[in-house]
């Protein structure tokens, strides 16, 4: 009788573990000079996962600095990642009170570090890591959204470590941002005859001036997502929320650290966000490259299209 009951009391299996193995046995790296490896380093005092893959360990380095805050890349790169690591060897890693690394650290005592000039600190502390690790004189910085943030700062301050800075989504002024993305939303709502968006959104104001909140942020965001403005023709967030579930690098309970550490970071974060802009930078010392969707009105690419062709850099 305790034989059979034994299965019972136990926790259910993990219906998504047999097709992750597939996927893991599909993206193993096999290849004779390749890199694939997970490790834990501490940056500026915070303990944080890495994740490194590629072909072959003699091409350039690519570091991806994830969105959000809080919205890790790890468990999606399996969809997108693999042809990036026949020419690099990529770099994903969860930033601090982020994903994996959210619960490696105590959040009472992680709350008051997380500044941008704390991450962006953080992510010039792994590229000299990464530097030493890989012998590398250089590497590619690419940050998407909130992450091209960081990206763009590590960029502003630290040139001589990057071949080039990649910005996706990259944001450019948050409350220019937030006020440019209000009004298409408004105006699409406008359009769809959608009284109660379009009364919502007006119940914000004067936001985005004064408070500077996640929670004013979602509040037209909400109505903003089902017009496609964060996954272009899809009006609702399904796809993101399954990708991560087949993904070799986060079990279930990294996907449950995933959510906690999301709701962590934002809603530290974004109160801290709203003065952050790079419009008074003009000049810039590397070679620049913005991916920008025309549809993106989350973080709206109008504003950084603006910048990017106002200010100077080499290429």
């Amino acid at each position: 009788l305790a034989a059979f009951a034994t299965p019972a009391l136990s926790q259910p299996a993990d219906p998504y573990a047999p097709a992750r193995a597939i996927v893991a046995d599909i993206g193993k790296i096999v290849t004779p000079n390749g890199v694939q490896e997970t490790f834990e380093v501490t940056l500026g005092g915070a303990r944080q996962i890495v994740n490194v893959r590629g072909s072959d360990r003699d091409n350039p380095i690519l570091i991806f600095v994830h969105g959000g805050p809080g919205a890790v890349e790890m468990p999606f790169a399996w969809v997108f990642q693999r042809p990036w690591e026949d020419v690099f060897t990529v770099v994903q890693y969860d930033q601090r009170g982020a994903g994996r690394s959210y619960p490696l650290n105590d959040p009472a005592t992680l709350a008051p570090t997380m500044t941008v000039d704390r991450y962006r600190d953080d992510a010039i502390e792994l590229i000299e890591l990464l530097k030493k690790r890989y012998a590398k004189r250089k590497v590619v910085l690419m940050g998407h959204s909130w992450g091209s943030i960081v990206g763009l700062s590590v960029a502003v301050k630290r040139p001589d470590l990057l071949y080039a800075y990649v910005g996706v989504g990259q944001g450019i002024d948050f409350r220019e941002g937030e006020k440019a993305g209000m009004a298409w939303t408004r105006a699409k709502a406008l359009a769809a005859g959608n009284a109660e968006a379009v009364a919502a959104i007006d119940a914000l104001a004067p936001y985005p001036s004064g408070e500077f909140t996640i929670a004013k942020a979602d509040g037209w965001r909400k109505y903003a997502i089902p017009y496609g403005s964060l996954i272009y023709n899809k009006p609702d967030l399904n796809l993101y929320f399954q990708t991560p579930r087949l993904s070799p690098e986060y079990s279930e309970t990294d996907r449950k650290a995933w959510g906690k550490g999301s709701e962590f970071s934002v809603t530290t974060l974004w109160p801290r966000l709203a003065d952050v802009s790079f419009t008074k930078v003009k000049k810039m010392y590397l070679p620049l490259v913005f991916l920008l969707g025309r549809h993106d009105y989350t973080v709206p690419s109008p504003v950084a299209a603006q910048w990017f062709g106002q200010v100077e850099a080499p290429s």
